[in-house]
């Protein structure tokens, strides 16, 4: 699909092909043409004109995902493009804005906007070389520490001192780039550049470092905050960290797995997890939840009873929950505004069919997200799936994978599903007559990839026939067997794998040392 260009934006491209002259005459173009080339730039990769453009950018604003979204002179959103060669040269320009000194008096710029970048899975640049979240944290820290000590250093005029610009981020840190961050922030009053967290996200980092670098990052700006995997988040800590630090505009909240575990609870820890309720109670902008592979057996209601605003987004996948637990979420006001949910893990039709339907009922009007991972949804349920997922007209997304059916029912399926007209991604499961006679679920990773891979394919074509017979080439169909795509996770997994091996290692370290005293 080819996207129409304006007269306007065919010159600007013309203008900025020749990166020299481009370059050289940049002096001589009018204010407001600057992000019209700047998006050109950024399509065409020219990097140094990129820099260029940056450095002497003319605006009080530089907002990234406004400049690279959908404009009048070109409706491709560009925002999606996270190319190395483009961000590297923007980022540095940025800093040598801060120390260019040939026209102090056409320094208006104070906010610049990074969070509009959007990290996806397939990439259209020609350099093939991405720069995910991670690695702009990285970056970011690093220009900011460089350019204070540049100033330290160097001749700079008083009116390079005076310079203030905040620059919104998604800062992503972890324990390989701690050490940076930490420095960025800590000397961010004395630096032109002033980091200023919108959503963290945190792996691989002690508690202890956690809960150091969040005071750091101004919490009372924060919108999303995100802890994850190797962050070992116990109960007790997130009660400190409720406690004594306050999140006033958070909307968005994401613990790790195993932060809570009601097998082992105490008169105590009843008590902190009615602390804990509380305290989500006083973050009045809260409308996102993910509390993933906890243990949460018939405490929901404690914890989700105090929330004053309906949650929009709320992932309870793997969370062992009770008929108590399903009844409460069904009646709840949050019902009638899920727009994404998320029960992956529990096994739907045995346990409460009847309330899972009706909290569907409530979100329907709103749901635009559904994953129903492992949720032993078989043949027998499929009419009554159906049922269920008929008034949700506004579906986009619905993930099924690691469920016992069969190529019939998933055609049988698929041929409703097309009829759903927002319906974008569909995540289904191989067949079960693809893998052998016997095969139990939940399939242990093992045997996960043991299936007859043609007679698959021969489904998967089937099943997008029908998408392609109802003119919906709109759907994506696909069957990620380990999972969807997580760029966060993608970015930094030599990371992460390196620390699950040091953690194993000393599990077993520990075994050893413990056998031989009994020897």
């Amino acid at each position: 699909r080819t996207t129409m260009k304006s007269l306007r934006f065919i010159s600007a491209e013309a203008f900025v092909s020749n990166a020299e002259f481009a370059r050289k005459n940049l002096g001589a173009v009018a204010h407001d043409l600057f992000p019209l080339l700047f998006k050109a730039s950024y399509l065409l990769e020219q990097g140094e004109v990129i820099h260029d453009l940056v450095e002497n950018w003319p605006l009080f604003d530089f907002n990234m995902g406004k400049l690279l979204g959908a404009t009048l002179d070109y409706q491709e959103d560009l925002s999606h493009r996270t190319c190395s060669v483009c961000l590297e040269s923007c980022l540095s320009g940025l800093r040598d804005y801060v120390l260019n000194q040939s026209s102090p008096y056409m320094k208006k710029l104070k906010v610049v906007d990074l969070t509009g970048i959007k990290d996806v899975e397939v990439q259209f640049c020609k350099c093939k070389k991405t720069m995910g979240r991670w690695a702009r944290t990285q970056l970011l820290s690093k220009l900011c520490s460089e350019l204070l000590v540049y100033l330290q250093q160097a001749q700079c005029s008083p009116g390079t001192f005076k310079i203030s610009i905040n620059v919104l981020i998604d800062l992503f840190v972890t324990g390989r780039n701690y050490e940076l961050v930490v420095q960025a922030l800590l000397k961010k009053c004395r630096c032109p550049l002033k980091i200023c967290c919108v959503a963290f996200r945190s792996d691989n980092l002690t508690f202890q470092k956690f809960f150091y670098i969040i005071k750091l990052t101004d919490p009372s700006l924060l919108r999303k905050l995100e802890i994850v995997h190797n962050v070992q988040l116990e109960m007790e800590h997130l009660e400190m960290l409720f406690n004594s630090i306050h999140f006033p505009l958070l909307m968005s909240l994401t613990l790790p797995a195993r932060t809570f575990n009601v097998r082992r609870f105490t008169a105590t820890d009843e008590q902190i997890l009615t602390n804990i309720g509380e305290k989500m109670g006083e973050m009045t902008q809260l409308t996102e939840l993910s509390m993933s592979f906890s243990i949460l057996t018939g405490r929901i209601q404690k914890l989700l009873s105090p929330l004053k605003t309906p949650l929009k987004m709320l992932d309870l996948s793997n969370c062992s929950l009770s008929h108590a637990d399903m009844a409460f979420l069904a009646s709840s006001f949050h019902a009638n505004h899920l727009e994404a949910l998320d029960l992956s893990g529990h096994d739907i039709p045995e346990l409460y069919p009847s309330t899972f339907f009706k909290l569907l009922s409530h979100c329907s009007s709103v749901l635009r997200s559904l994953t129903l991972e492992d949720c032993n949804i078989q043949d027998t349920h499929v009419n009554m799936l159906i049922l269920g997922l008929s008034p949700c007209q506004k579906l986009q997304e619905f993930k099924f994978i690691g469920n016992p059916l069969s190529s019939q029912a998933l055609k049988h399926l698929f041929t409703f599903l097309s009829e759903l007209p927002m319906l974008k991604n569909v995540e289904f499961p191989v067949p079960r007559d693809c893998y052998p006679a016997g095969i139990t679920y939940p399939i242990d990773d093992a045997s996960l990839c043991r299936f007859d891979h043609q007679k698959y394919e021969r489904v998967a074509e089937e099943l997008n026939l029908i998408l392609l017979q109802a003119n919906r080439e709109d759907v994506r169909a696909s069957t990620p067997l380990f999972g969807s795509y997580d760029a966060a996770v993608q970015e930094t997994n030599n990371e992460l794998g390196a620390c699950l091996i040091k953690s194993f290692k000393e599990t077993l370290d520990k075994f050893t040392t413990s056998f031989s005293k009994m020897s």
